[in-house]
């Protein structure tokens, strides 16, 4: 590169960068001194998701398709819900008050019994053994439903969560992950002086722009937008702050990691983020399946009732789907361990909000629990629910390298009557 064209390099990367009011030097994502506004608009006008992911896979007997009185049906007593004819666990009392707020879908019919690539599958609703990356559920609502004038990230997750990542939508979609007790990771904290920080970005942006002209690749792609996520969440990161808050919402939500989650990923929605989803583990329950699920679920309950309750309350649920799932069932069986194993045949996922119609409950599962009995839906049947209560076109195309590929796969159909 000539001397020429290296100054006229740096001149055209400092006129398309803003400085912050730390002294960073930006680029000018559609200009961010209107940024903040436009992720407001963006917030008003495009729905947000919260995903509970039930990590190991909860069982739908001991939840919200009780069995009393048959073999299959465990020890936990049911209790009546808010809504006539939908029973749930004695352990989920605060979420059974508030059941009319939810849809509770018993007929789920999967094909992939096992964690790795089950999660992949419930998380993209494609195999995980096909050779394209798919991308998870986040990914491609950061991509429809975020705004990429915003300085917070579109798509954040804390706990264990999906295993699939941004796939063909590429490193611009990529999870941001914190920590359970919702601390940001080491690289969203400076560690040089302002004035040094400035100029070490602007070195770094020279740099890398000279050297992506004549060397194009992912992995150069994905370092340079992990260093801009970076720095532009120094602009914004005091939305992760909720020690001024969580004093006075620790008891509603429960004193937990996953209570705590749940309260940032509602302030996170508020802020204007499109997708935030919240681990909670130990459901993998293939011995000491009772005790297990009772300690969970005494986790759970506080906080899934709390945060539709606060949704509700400030007006937000309506635009913000609540999804309640694992990557699978367990057995109606109950195996000599005291357990259930993992169980794709017939089970269970709860949605909230976002324009899902409350105090439902779709499909059936026999009376022992061991197949669906009415309305069988598939990944690719839940994942296109899922898209159209947010606004996005299920079956929109995008491409992996010159092939063809579908958010959903074909013959995937919504369920009209939830939405």
């Amino acid at each position: 590169m000539s001397h020429a064209q290296s100054h006229l390099s740096r001149r055209a990367l400092l006129k398309g960068a803003a400085v912050t009011g730390a002294g960073l030097v930006l680029p000018n994502w559609g200009g961010l001194a209107h940024a903040r506004a436009a992720a407001e608009a963006a917030a008003k006008a495009k729905k947000r998701c919260i995903l509970l992911w039930m990590n190991g896979g909860a069982s739908q007997i001991d939840t919200f398709d009780m069995k009393p009185g048959r073999t299959t049906g465990g020890p936990f007593r049911p209790i009546q819900s808010k809504v006539n004819g939908l029973q749930v666990c004695e352990y989920l009392p605060k979420v059974g008050a508030i059941a009319d707020k939810l849809a509770v879908i018993r007929s789920l019919k999967t094909q992939s019994p096992d964690h790795p690539d089950g999660i992949y599958h419930m998380h993209t609703c494609y195999k995980m053994n096909e050779r394209t990356p798919h991308p998870e559920l986040g990914a491609v609502i950061a991509k429809y439903n975020g705004n990429p004038d915003s300085d917070l990230p579109s798509f954040v997750r804390t706990g264990s969560t999906g295993n699939g990542g941004a796939g063909y939508l590429g490193p611009k979609y990529e999870p941001f992950g914190i920590d359970r007790t919702g601390r940001l990771p080491y690289f969203s904290t400076p560690y040089l002086k302002d004035e040094d920080e400035k100029k070490r970005a602007e070195l770094f942006r020279t740099v890398e722009d000279e050297f992506g002209v004549d060397h194009k690749a992912e992995p150069f792609e994905s370092h340079r937008t992990a260093k801009e996520r970076a720095w532009r969440l120094l602009r914004a990161k005091g939305v992760f702050d909720i020690s001024k808050d969580w004093p006075k919402a620790k008891d509603r939500y429960g004193d937990t990691e996953f209570g705590r989650s749940c309260f940032l990923a509602k302030k996170l929605v508020e802020a204007g983020i499109p997708f935030v989803e919240v681990g909670q583990e130990n459901y993998d329950s293939h011995g000491d399946n009772f005790v297990v699920h009772k300690a969970c679920m005494q986790v759970l309950d506080p906080a899934w009732s709390a945060l539709l309750a606060d949704l509700a309350e400030s007006g937000q649920l309506d635009n913000t789907l609540v999804i309640w799932m694992g990557e699978v069932g367990r057995t109606p069986q109950i195996n000599n361990r005291a357990g259930r194993d993992h169980f794709i045949s017939a089970w269970t996922v709860v949605l909230s909000g976002g324009g899902v119609k409350g105090g439902t409950v779709y499909g059936a599962s026999d009376a022992d629990g061991k197949a669906v009995k009415d309305n069988p839906v598939s990944e690719g049947d839940l994942f296109a629910t899922i898209y159209n209560a947010l606004g996005i076109n299920h079956r929109a195309k995008h491409y992996w390298g010159v092939r063809p590929i579908w958010l959903t796969p074909e013959g995937a159909k919504p369920i009209k009557d939830l939405l």
